[in-house]
C-alpha cells in the first residue's frame, strides 16, 4: 500500500502541476504583453504631430496683390517662405548665368513650375545656419546679385534664389507647392 501511495503521488503532482505552471506562465506572459502595450502606446502616440502642426501642414497664399518685381513673406510650418513675382529682366538674368558658375547648379526652370516661370517660391531660411535672408521686404538689401542677402554671414543669392557668394552651401530650398488657381498657391 505504501508503494501505491508513492506511485500515485508523482502522477497526480505531474498532471496537476503542469497545468498550474502552464496557467501561471500564460498569465505572466499575458500580463507582460499588456504592460508592454500600455508602455508603447503613449510612447508611439507622442511622436505623432500635434494638431497645430497638422493645421499648418499646408498654407494657401493669395498672390494676386504681388506685382512684377515684388516679393512677400508668408509662413509655412512656422518658417518664412518667400513668394516672388519675377520680372522679365530678372528671368533673363537668371537664365543667363552658366550652371558652371553656380555652387549648387539649378536652372530657373527647375526651381519654378512650367507656365508659371515668373513665380519663384522658396523657403526663407539661409542654408548656412538658418538665418532669414533679406530681400523680400520693401527696401531690404537684396545683395549684389539682386536676389536675397543673409546678414548673418554674408551669403548672397541671385534672382532665382541660388547661392552665389558666401558660406551657404545650397540654394534656398523650394518647397512642394501647386497653383490651385491663377491667384492662389498652396504650399505643402
Amino acid at each position: 500500500m505504501a508503494q501505491d501511495a508513492v506511485t500515485d503521488a508523482p502522477e497526480s503532482e505531474t498532471g496537476d502541476g503542469v497545468r498550474r505552471r502552464d496557467f501561471i506562465n500564460i498569465a505572466a506572459v499575458s500580463a507582460a504583453g499588456v504592460g508592454g502595450l500600455a508602455t508603447l502606446v503613449p510612447l508611439i502616440s507622442q511622436m505623432s504631430p500635434s494638431a497645430d502642426v497638422l493645421a499648418e501642414s499646408s498654407t494657401e497664399v493669395d498672390i494676386s496683390p504681388i506685382e512684377r518685381g515684388q516679393a512677400i513673406k508668408a509662413v509655412f510650418r512656422n518658417q518664412p517662405v518667400f513668394v516672388r513675382n519675377l520680372t522679365d529682366k530678372e528671368i533673363a538674368e537668371a537664365n543667363a548665368v552658366p550652371l558652371s558658375a553656380l555652387r549648387d547648379p539649378q536652372t530657373l526652370a527647375e526651381r519654378t513650375k512650367e507656365g508659371k516661370e515668373n513665380w519663384l517660391i522658396t523657403m526663407g531660411v539661409c542654408t548656412h545656419l538658418g538665418c532669414v535672408p533679406l530681400g523680400a521686404g520693401e527696401g531690404e538689401p537684396k545683395g549684389e546679385y539682386g536676389g536675397y542677402f543673409c546678414p548673418c554671414h554674408g551669403s548672397s543669392y541671385d534672382t532665382a534664389a541660388r547661392i552665389r557668394k558666401g558660406p551657404a552651401p545650397l540654394n534656398l530650398q523650394v518647397p512642394e507647392y501647386e497653383f490651385t488657381s491663377d491667384t492662389v498657391v498652396q504650399i505643402g
